[in-house]
């Protein structure tokens, strides 16, 4: 089913987006970064997906993060800076594919042995900022 490009559609995928990071949360310290970065990299997307919603613009998920972060500073300047942070972030390992599949990385490295030096706590205060100014965003519509 297509997404509905609406306010209320865009509230609703970005309470999802919150859910996504909760989980993030949960899994902090707990001996597996690559969990983390794909819950983050979850919550997101679809608040990107959200944000996008607002100018009619009907995203489905997956999405290029950055491209979609790009597009909205376009359309929307006081987003400015938010490509930014979406590659920083995926500097950090926030990928779809990385966190989970074993061909990403060079053998024998999985994706749970990958990403230990992932500063855990720096990736989901970032990523709270992000969601942050999208929810505002989203609010402003």
């Amino acid at each position: 089913m297509a997404p509905t490009p609406s306010i209320p559609e865009a509230q609703r995928w970005l309470r999802q987006a919150k859910s996504d990071l909760q989980a993030a949360h949960n899994d902090i310290r707990r001996c597996c970064p690559n969990w983390l970065l794909f819950k983050v990299h979850q919550a997101l997307e679809k608040a990107l997906v959200a944000a996008a919603l607002c100018h009619d613009e009907a995203f489905e998920a997956p999405v290029a993060l950055v491209g979609l972060a790009q597009w909205l500073e376009a359309v929307e300047p006081k987003l400015s800076g938010l490509a930014e942070e979406v590659e920083w972030l995926h500097g950090c390992g926030m990928d779809g594919m990385a966190t989970q599949y074993p061909s990403y990385h060079p053998f024998p490295t999985t994706p749970n042995e990958a990403f230990h030096n992932v500063d855990e706590e720096e990736v989901l205060k970032r990523v709270q900022g992000v969601l942050g100014r999208l929810q505002d965003h989203v609010d402003g519509m």
